[in-house]
């Protein structure tokens, strides 16, 4: 029976730390490492992370050391008994010292096909950059960024409607059972470890909020993976100009969900200029740098989720109200 620490932090490694749990005839997870407790909400109340939550549901024991300070954290490891390590979406970057403390090595799951898109944001980048596929591979963590030879891949379609949330979930979920076989390899020591190809592979870096603000001169496909990429995080959002009178202050608007315009609705606009709102009894579209694109879910400042529809009805749009 391997003896496995399980790392990780937010809810997609939950999956996986569950999986993991289940196969008894196989593994013991002898400690789960995650962050320590974070302030949450608007009270800022210390709350656990998800994986130390269902860590605490099954009664594993949680380690909350910070595996920098790796003098005092290589002693804690080697308490555990640990003989590999299973990580998903841990959060921080261990230093050789803390990888070489364990015999069997230290096991990643990332959410594409390895090499492409190494980083802290591979679905995010993939729905941007308009992929038709990713999946989740399995990987022995060395020194370089995701770049340690692969044990186990599993190749999936991106649906044209999901966003990153949707599809992030969906790997977690499915890539949970991927590192259960592949750790079930490494036990038996038939983990065919193999290295990643070279070549010149585009870099997911991290979506920050400014990357969220909508460029509605795009064609709508464009626009449309640009959101879907930033939901739920960091939200897409534009400024909009509600009232066409001088010196009026625009406000932040979220798109939560939104497609490109059937342009055989009757009511479609054949042409919109891009930002342009044009809002129907039904339906709200927005003018881009091709057709246009409906709005579906939004989010005003100061006010909830709602259907766009709805939000235009009681928004006040000036005729020429627009996005920027």
């Amino acid at each position: 029976m391997l003896k496995i620490l399980f790392a990780g932090t937010p809810d997609v490694a939950v999956p996986s730390l569950r999986a993991l749990a289940a196969d008894t005839e196989h593994f013991e997870i002898v400690a789960v490492l995650t962050r320590p407790d974070a302030p949450t909400g608007r009270g800022r109340k210390l709350t656990p992370s998800p994986v130390k939550q269902a860590a605490l549901e099954l009664d594993l024991p949680v380690i909350e050391s910070d595996p920098s300070e790796d003098n005092v954290f290589i002693s804690e490891l080697a308490a555990t008994g640990a003989q590999a390590a299973a990580v998903v979406a841990y959060g921080k970057i261990l230093k050789e010292s803390v990888l070489d403390a364990l015999p069997l090595g230290w096991y990643n799951l990332h959410f594409s096909m390895l090499p492409q898109w190494r980083g802290a944001a591979p679905v995010q980048r993939a729905i941007w950059a308009g992929d038709r596929y990713t999946g989740v591979t399995v990987f022995r963590i060395t020194r370089g960024m995701d770049a340690g030879p692969i044990v186990a891949q599993r190749e999936t379609e991106i649906d044209a409607h999901e966003n990153a949330g949707d599809l992030l979930m969906r790997l977690a979920n499915s890539g949970s059972s991927v590192l259960v076989h592949a750790m079930q390899a490494v036990d038996a020591g038939r983990a065919a470890a193999v290295a990643q190809q070279e070549g010149d592979y585009p870099k997911a870096e991290k979506i920050r909020v400014d990357d969220a603000h909508i460029d509605f001169t795009a064609p709508v496909e464009v626009v449309d993976r640009q959101i879907r990429a930033c939901t739920p995080n960091p939200g897409a959002w534009c400024l909009l100009h509600a009232d066409d009178a001088d010196g009026a202050e625009p406000i932040t608007l979220h798109v939560l969900r939104a497609q490109p315009a059937d342009m055989d609705h009757p009511n479609a606009p054949a042409a919109l200029a891009a930002g342009m709102i044009a809002a129907g009894k039904k339906n709200v579209w927005v003018g881009t740098g091709s057709t246009p694109l409906e709005l579906l879910e939004v989010k005003a400042q100061g006010k909830k989720a709602m259907r766009a529809p709805d939000w235009a009805r009681g928004a006040r749009l000036a005729p020429a109200a627009h996005c920027a």
